[in-house]
Formats: structure tokens, C-alpha cells, sequence
């Protein structure tokens, strides 16, 4: 490896989300290093389609793209293995999503991005590292003068990038790209564990909830496609002769509900969420008290059914429900419902999607049948359960925040070597 690799000696790089660089390398600009790819698809030429998403350009399937004809992908853009690809509009409201991609082969994407092609193709993955770290940096955001809702190619083409010698950048894509690749597959395999948690807590509400606890209990035929085979001595009943529906005035101090977490209702507590407005006049708000079992009419189907753990408000898209006796839970039912909706039941009542004439409302809940146990195997059978989230929810925040300290991690690794800041090789 030669010697200038090892190079200790740092100086101001002058660019400000850098920092210190080595002393042998350069300061340019983008455009020294990379031209604008506008190479028109003209009569469809070319009929690969990719996409950047998650900041990976990938393929789609031309013939299934949202309803696009052919005809509109002939003005899409050529590009090719080692082109980058920029996403530069949109600033202004999604500041989230990675916005640099590197071509892996040859293909259209649309024009709306901005494409560039490196002088030296060698230049290509190291350029994409560089121009990568500085959109998680959240460069882009900061172009232009004022709020930008996009940029284009001649307000980043001045862009100040660093170029080490071309040995040092071989050495820099070639330790990134394993160094990444080994942090995306621990992320890969962190997120297969928690997708099988999930199947799991899935299963154990399926069978608790329609089998009960025990293992040597009769079972017999419900008649009811999602419950399947149920306990001989368990009922069955319409929802409307178990729950009441209930249209409670609104306290003065009432903080809203609007948030599903892990089966249960909670505050939204004033802050404002990312999908949610708040009404001014809260036309037919009402109130919602703890231990209510609370439905979205719109997203039952998704499992947007639980149990209160707050005294507040909802909108009227919410159904507040109440059981009408003493031998009703509250807590089993929002784990059995959670079933009807995982085995798509809920999904097959509706005629349209999110139409609010054909949604989940309390008139619809109340003529499906539902099983009913006797009330102690309702109340063992959501303490079980409610046992069995915690340990698996605490176990999947665990991983979730094992990915972000991976994520965390590569971010930090990939800023440090493409600045010099470590060193490879």
C-alpha cells in the first residue's frame, strides 16, 4: 500500500460539514468530476425500468408501474452502471429518505432526477460514498436560498467534494463496500428475527384466543371461518348482545386518542403526529374513558382495535364500545378481534377501501358473531397474553434498536473514511 494511505497529517478542508481532512488530498468541485446524464429514451429504446428507493436503485417491473403507460417512459432518462442518482425534490416536506443512489446497470429512471456520470468511471463509488454522507448529513436541505421544495443540476454542481489519490480511493469503496455489506447482513438478519417474533406473538393470540389455555379441552366446529375449531363449552353470540355502543360527552381538559400502540389506545398528548390534524371545532368528538375497547372504523382491518389506557377524546371515526355485562372483557376481546382482522375477515367485510358508507362501523361489528368463553378464561387467557406482548414487544425494541445502532454505526464509518478521518488499508 503506498505510503501517502497512511498519511496522519490533517488540515481544515475548508468544507464545512468535513471538517479536517489529510493533507494529500484535493478540494474540487462536483462538476469537475461528473457531468449531467441527459440521454432521452427516445421511441422506448431502452425498457429496464429502475427506481431509487431507500436510497438503492433497483429494478420495476415496466408493465406494472402505477398505472403508467409505455408510452410515458419515453422520456425517461438512460443511465448506466456507475451513474449516481440524485432525488432532489420533495425538500421541502420529506427531509427522511436517502436521496443518493449508485446505477448498478444499465436502465431508465425518471428525469425528474437528476443523473450524474463521473468523469472516471474508477472516481464512481467512492464519489457515491462522498455525495451519500453529505445527504444523511442533510446537506441538500441547506442549498439554495431559503426553503427549497427542489434543486437541479446547476445549483449542485458547485458542490466543494473531496478527491484523495485514486489508489486511496480504490482502497476506501473496496473497504466500504465490505465493511457495508457486513452491517447490512447483521440488519437483514435482525430484521428476519423480529418479523418472527412477530409470527409468533401472532400465533399465541391466534390459539389463545380461539382455543383457550388448555391442551386437553373438546374441541368443535364454531361455524365461523376465523375461529375455526373452538372449545366445546365456549359460546358463540353476535357482538351487539355483548357491547354497547357509547356517545359520551367530552370533558373539558380531554386530551385526544388517536394512537394504536401494540393493541392498545393511548394520548396522542398534544403532540402532533405526522398524518393527523387537529379539528378546531371537534365536530362530534366524544369521550373515551379507561378500559373502553376503542375501534377505527376506516382501519379495523389493520388491526387498529384495542383497549383505552387514558380518559379523553376521539373523533367520530372511532366506535367507543362498552360491554353491556359483568361476564364481558374488555381486554380478550380486543386480542380476539385482533384475530378476526390478522385473518383478513375484517378486510373481506369491506366493499372499498377506506369508503366511509362500507367501513368497520359499530352497526357492521355488531352482527358478527364472536366466541365467548366463560368470563375466568376470558380474564386468564388477556393475562396471558398481555404477559406474552410485553416479553415479545421488549424483545423486538431490543432489536429494533440494535438496527439503529447499526444504521448508526455504518453512517459514522462511512463519514469517517470518506473524510479521512480513518484510515484503510
Amino acid at each position: 500500500m503506498p505510503t501517502d494511505l497512511t498519511c496522519s497529517e490533517m488540515i481544515n478542508s475548508s468544507i464545512e460539514w468535513v471538517g479536517e481532512t489529510p493533507r494529500n488530498w484535493s478540494v474540487r468541485t462536483l462538476y469537475q468530476l461528473a457531468s449531467q446524464v441527459k440521454n432521452k429514451n427516445s421511441d422506448l429504446q431502452e425498457q429496464n425500468l429502475l427506481s431509487l428507493s431507500y436510497g438503492k436503485i433497483k429494478r420495476k417491473d415496466i408493465n406494472t408501474s402505477d398505472g403508467l403507460l409505455p408510452a410515458s417512459f419515453d422520456g425517461y432518462n438512460i443511465i448506466q452502471a456507475g451513474d449516481i442518482v440524485l432525488r432532489l425534490t420533495d425538500l421541502q416536506n420529506d427531509k427522511t429518505s436517502l436521496r443518493v443512489g449508485l446505477a448498478t446497470e444499465r436502465g431508465i429512471i425518471t428525469s425528474a432526477y437528476v443523473t450524474l456520470r463521473p468523469t472516471d468511471i474508477r472516481q464512481s463509488k467512492y464519489l457515491y460514498y462522498l455525495l451519500h454522507t453529505f445527504d444523511i448529513k442533510k446537506g441538500f436541505y441547506g442549498m439554495g436560498a431559503g426553503v427549497r421544495q427542489g434543486l437541479n443540476y446547476n445549483e449542485v454542481r458547485e458542490l466543494r467534494v473531496l478527491t484523495p489519490p485514486q489508489a486511496e480511493m480504490d482502497a476506501i469503496a473496496k473497504y466500504l463496500d465490505e465493511e457495508c455489506a457486513k452491517t447490512d447482513a447483521l440488519i437483514a438478519e435482525t430484521k428476519a428475527s423480529i418479523k418472527e417474533y412477530k409470527l409468533w406473538k401472532a400465533s399465541t393470540v391466534s390459539h389463545a384466543s380461539t382455543k383457550g389455555m388448555s391442551s386437553t379441552v373438546t374441541l368443535r366446529d364454531s361455524g365461523i371461518d376465523w375461529i375455526g375449531m373452538m372449545p366445546s363449552h365456549w359460546e358463540i353470540m353476535k357482538a351487539k348482545w355483548l357491547f354497547n355502543k357509547e356517545s359520551r360527552p367530552v370533558s373539558e381538559d380531554a386530551e385526544t386518542i388517536t394512537c394504536f400502540r401494540n393493541g392498545t389506545v393511548t394520548l396522542r398528548k398534544n403532540v402532533r403526529l405526522q398524518g393527523f390534524t387537529e379539528s378546531l371545532k371537534e365536530i362530534g368528538y366524544q369521550g373515551v374513558m379507561v378500559g373502553d375497547l376503542v375501534i377505527h372504523t376506516m382501519d379495523a382491518f389493520a388491526g387498529s382495535i384495542g383497549v383505552s389506557d387514558s380518559n379523553g377524546k376521539c373523533t367520530p371515526v372511532y366506535s367507543v364500545c362498552t360491554a353491556k355485562n359483568c361476564t364481558t372483557n374488555n381486554y380478550y376481546y380486543q386480542y380476539a378481534m385482533h384475530e378476526m382482522a390478522r385473518s383478513g375477515y375484517i378486510q373481506s367485510l369491506y366493499r372499498g377501501i377506506r369508503e366511509r358508507s362500507t367501513s368497520f362501523t359499530f352497526e357492521v361489528f355488531g352482527n358478527q358473531m364472536l366466541p365467548v368463553p366463560p368470563l375466568h378464561e376470558q380474564e386468564e387467557i388477556a393475562a396471558f397474553l398481555d404477559n406474552k406482548a410485553i416479553q415479545v414487544d421488549r424483545l423486538i425494541t431490543d432489536k429494533e434498536q440494535l438496527i439503529n445502532e447499526l444504521e448508526s454505526y455504518k453512517q459514522s464509518l462511512i463519514y469517517e473514511v470518506v473524510t479521512g478521518k480513518r484510515k484503510v488499508g
